[in-house]
């Protein structure tokens, strides 16, 4: 039997959209299977449940997450014929050039592949690309200048299998050339020596959700058993190899690709790994970021904390420094400032410009663009603004060389595939390319209007539902006395978190303010306050909220139902949970 709480009255969300809480569907008998077979709390059995994983063997598998449950790199389509390449090169002395891309994805991918051949003593350089000057993917000019420097063989990382044109541009210039990318592939695949891809056409390769750095990881890794000889690595080759899912971890946060599969089971590890393989680069950048030296890192840390800052290179500076293992920690720390601050502006005039000029509540999706916009930062902004709004965002920067066409980016919400909807209304753009979450464009001014047009009408067909909704999915719905550090510490096995794999959202009903609400922080924009719900008290913080000191009241006569995600703080020495607020509500009757 089936139990759905349909909560459907609207959280608050002042000057924002009002959201529909949903508590998601599940079976209570199967609940109580998992409970017996695993001995985990039922908080985490109906996690389990309404994610779908519910078979003993997914169960055992996701809880245990071991580094054999990656298929093996040989599977991959394409790594067999890039490893002989890439292999008889290196023993020629060939000069290879790993051609990268200056997002995170892209810096991470390329120290995988450079560490790699020059570990396996490969006359190896690499060229990452101006976000400006190059742009995104294979770069014709770039590659006649890499030949006439001598390069006899490319091998792409995060880009390529858009760039039919460009291989041909190689292949006229005597130049071998190896792609690997996961980006959707353009409708004529570039003709390469090899094509390394998770979802080529045809492929039956049972994971095709991998990103840049996690390809170049099976590709290094194969190059790394053709090397030995074995699928067993000497310690140089194994040490190296955890070096390298580090790198992978990082680049698959910060792509924003499902945290399912193998994309879980790179990051879980590589969090493991990071303090003692995570290199002086990445350990500098953490203490300038005050994130660490830690014993244990989270994906939220790498998403918000040190995969910004590598992506601060490639948006503001050079993506070469990142690449370079992060010599230049507190320069790159320093550009993230920049980038943080010169977000913040666009926020708010992107958010003024959709008071005046838009209605979240109705639009199906929003394309903005103003003078000054820095195309570096527009990625960022448009992900802040489909999080708020829960709808598709475009942002289009005109801060381009004079005559060019303008640069645009672009994030989805609600599983709306952008990809999709960008080629539904690709007549109207110069170009594009990306993937079901995030998508780069370019386009002429004078046609962003129809642009606009045609982009909406595509969201609003590829609605999953069918219909707009706007909705907050919880998990679970539990009283504050289940929410121990035993129980938290269990929910945590289903970590790491992110995209696909989101931390679970509760949500307890009828609870009030043991307190007042107090802001907190330097510049008072988050808000701290213990919750109870009758003999449990809980303390709880809002992240940018400061403005619910203005409407939560404290009293005992005051009720209030509240989500959040549930984290457990240590502070000296001590554990306890902490409830991290996302929405509340008057209490409603279910």
């Amino acid at each position: 039997m089936q139990r759905h709480l349909a909560l459907s009255a609207a959280g608050f969300h002042p000057g924002g959209i009002a959201v529909d809480w949903r508590v998601r569907p599940h079976d209570r008998e199967i609940v109580h299977q998992i409970c017996e077979l695993t001995g985990v709390s039922p908080v985490i059995a109906q996690v389990l449940a309404v994610r779908d994983i519910t078979h003993p063997r997914e169960i055992q598998s996701f809880l245990e997450t071991k580094l054999t449950q990656l298929h093996p790199p040989q599977t991959l389509p394409g790594v067999p014929a890039a490893v002989e390449l890439l292999h008889r090169a290196a023993t020629a002395g060939k000069r290879i050039a790993i051609y990268g891309d200056y997002d995170c994805d892209g810096i991470t991918a390329t120290a995988i592949l450079y560490l790699t051949l020059r570990a396996l003593q490969a006359n190896v350089t690499y060229f990452v690309p101006d976000r400006f000057e190059d742009g995104y993917g294979l770069n014709a000019q770039q590659i006649r200048a890499l030949r006439d420097k001598g390069t006899e063989l490319i091998v792409t990382v995060d880009c390529g299998a858009g760039s039919p044109t460009e291989a041909d541009v190689a292949r006229q210039l005597g130049m071998q050339l190896i792609i690997t990318d996961h980006h959707q592939p353009s409708a004529e695949l570039p003709i390469a020596e090899a094509l390394v891809h998770p979802a080529l056409p045809g492929s039956d390769y049972p994971f095709p959700y991998l990103c840049g750095a996690g390809v170049a990881f099976k590709l290094a890794w194969a190059l790394c058993q053709r090397a030995a000889g074995s699928d067993k690595l000497p310690e140089r080759l194994r040490k190296l190899l955890f070096q390298l899912i580090v790198l992978a971890a990082v680049g698959t946060v910060a792509d924003v690709v499902p945290l399912l599969g193998e994309n879980r089971i790179l990051v879980h590890h590589g969090l493991k790994l990071l303090p003692q393989f995570g290199g002086v680069g990445l350990h500098a950048l953490a203490r300038e970021a005050k994130l660490g030296p830690k014993s244990h890192y989270t994906a939220e840390d790498l998403a918000f904390t040190l995969a910004p800052r590598l992506n601060a290179a490639g948006r503001l500076g050079s993506a070469r420094l990142a690449v370079e293992l992060l010599e230049s920690p507190q320069y790159i720390n320093n550009l993230n400032k920049s980038r943080e601050s010169i977000e913040r502006a666009m926020v708010r005039q992107a958010k003024e410009l959709v008071a005046e000029h838009y209605d979240p509540q109705d639009d199906p999706a929003l394309v903005l663009t103003a003078a000054g916009w820095h195309p570096g930062v527009i990625g960022i902004v448009a992900g802040r603004l489909a999080e708020e709004y829960q709808i598709p965002v475009v942002i289009i920067s005109p801060e381009v060389k004079e005559g060019q066409p303008y640069v645009g980016s672009g994030r989805s919400a609600r599983g709306i595939h952008l990809h999709q909807a960008l080629q539904r209304s690709a007549s109207w753009l110069v170009g594009f390319g990306g993937h079901p979450a995030a998508a780069g464009l370019k386009i002429l001014p004078e046609q962003i209007d129809s642009f606009r047009e045609a982009f909406c009408q595509a969201v609003v067909e590829l609605e999953p539902s069918g219909k707009r909704q706007r909705e907050l999915r919880i998990d679970v719905e539990a009283p504050l006395w289940l929410l121990d550090v035993p129980t938290i510490r269990q929910l945590e096995q289903l970590a790491p978190f992110g995209h696909e794999n989101p931390r679970p959202v509760l949500c307890t009903l009828g609870a009030n303010l043991a307190g007042e609400p107090r802001k907190m922080g330097s510049d008072e924009r988050h808000l701290a306050v213990e919750i109870q719900q009758q003999n449990t008290k809980l303390r709880a913080v809002a992240f940018g909220k400061a403005d619910w000191c203005e409407h939560l009241v404290f009293g005992t006569e005051h009720k209030y139902d509240f989500a959040f995600k549930p984290v457990i703080n240590e502070f000296r020495g001590r554990q306890q949970v902490e409830l991290h607020l996302i929405d509340y509500r008057p209490q409603q009757p279910i």
